[in-house]
């Protein structure tokens, strides 16, 4: 197997380390869409992520990577082994990466149920599609614009409902479908419809590095790679493993992180702000949000953290605005939010006089 070049050792494009970062930490984001031009370690940035991440609990002999700490998501062949009375030992095994090609069928992706044997012989055999493979795993999608609209549709229900259930001829199979959805693009070859941009639940535009520093180091680090790939890994082994150890000990955290009405207001007032359609994006920046903290090692929610997590969650939301133009630092999105704080203790201190003098005028009739 070739030797995967190290997360750790990618120069400067932070937005996307970080959004590809904090889905490890909380798979049920929705995944992220990274847009931009060639040769700017887009999937580079996704097949190194999948080497960082920790192995995973599965149950053994299941072809679905069920977890044995899940019941309620077991695939249909689990939950049948378990109603007859068999064990189901577990064991550990690495995060997949899988790869899925653009010319992908819906039936190679969701898998298929075979008819015939159903009738003939009374037995159901489901063929696992990529879906299967990819459970509690990366499911990375080079060029997403030219995939079938319908099978990227079908990709995102499945990544938003974490299970994958095919039903023919009233036979169905479930098996759980919960995996860090990366998707990569370059404009310039088309978009996607904005519905389908939507789905996805962060989104980052990223460029060429300009600083001819950070240039030099590109080229130097790729060259020792291609030189020596396995010492290279090597000497960025200690930067993988801490990294690879925070974001265990974050997905450890994240369920543990709590916020305020407040943080709830701040996250709705913002959102209002910016003329954002539909809610989506206030659930995205919320559990964005709440990983980030966890990432940080805190149990609590800020504004920064709000604001880290719109920076990544609105973009593709908002069209023809400034923030779209210009682009918001997370500086800015807090001063933002604080805005609008003060704006709603302002308003609320106005209702609130208002009502003391309107109990007042009745006291006096």
């Amino acid at each position: 197997m070739p030797t995967t070049y190290p997360f750790t050792a990618i120069v400067g494009q932070q937005r996307m380390t970080r959004a590809l970062i904090l889905n490890a930490v909380d798979i049920r984001i929705g995944g992220v869409l990274i847009r931009g031009e060639r040769g700017t370690a887009k999937s580079t940035a996704a097949r190194s992520l999948a080497q960082l991440l920790p192995a995973v609990n599965v149950v053994q002999d299941c072809r679905f990577g069920c977890d044995p700490e899940q019941p309620s998501s077991w695939c249909t062949e689990c939950r049948e082994r378990a109603a007859g009375g068999e064990s189901l030992p577990s064991k550990k095994r690495p995060i997949p990466f899988i790869n899925l090609p653009v010319s992908a069928t819906e039936d190679r992706v969701v898998g298929t149920l075979d008819i015939e044997q159903a009738i003939q012989k009374g037995e159901r055999h489901f063929e696992a599609g990529i879906l299967a493979s990819a459970n509690r795993g990366l499911l990375y999608i080079d060029e997403v614009n030219l995939l079938d609209d319908h099978v990227v549709d079908v990709l995102l229900d499945s990544a938003a409902m974490g299970m994958n259930i095919v039903e023919r001829e009233g036979i169905s199979f479930s098996h759980p479908a919960r995996f860090i959805l990366v998707g990569t693009m370059n404009p310039e070859e088309g978009d996607l419809r904005p519905q389908l941009l939507d789905r996805f639940a962060l989104s980052v535009d990223i460029v060429g590095i300009r600083a001819a520093r950070e240039r030099v180091a590109i080229m130097e680090r790729h060259l020792a790679f291609e030189e020596d790939p396995e010492g290279f890994r090597a000497r960025w082994q200690d930067k993988e493993d801490e990294l690879s150890q925070r974001i265990a000990h974050a997905r450890t955290l994240v369920d543990k992180v709590t916020y305020s009405n407040r943080d709830l207001l701040s996250i709705a007032a913002l959102t209002s702000s910016l003329n954002v359609d539909g809610h989506r994006a206030d659930l995205v920046i919320l559990k964005t949000a709440r990983a980030q903290a966890a990432f940080d090692g805190r149990t609590a929610i800020n504004d920064m953290d709000i604001a880290l997590a719109a920076e990544l969650a609105l973009p593709h939301r908002i069209n023809r605005t400034p923030f779209n133009q210009e682009g918001m630092t997370p500086g800015q999105l807090r001063e933002r939010i604080e805005e609008l704080r003060e704006q709603a203790a302002e308003e609320e201190g106005e209702m609130q006089e208002s009502t003391e003098g309107e109990s007042g005028q009745e006291k006096k009739t």
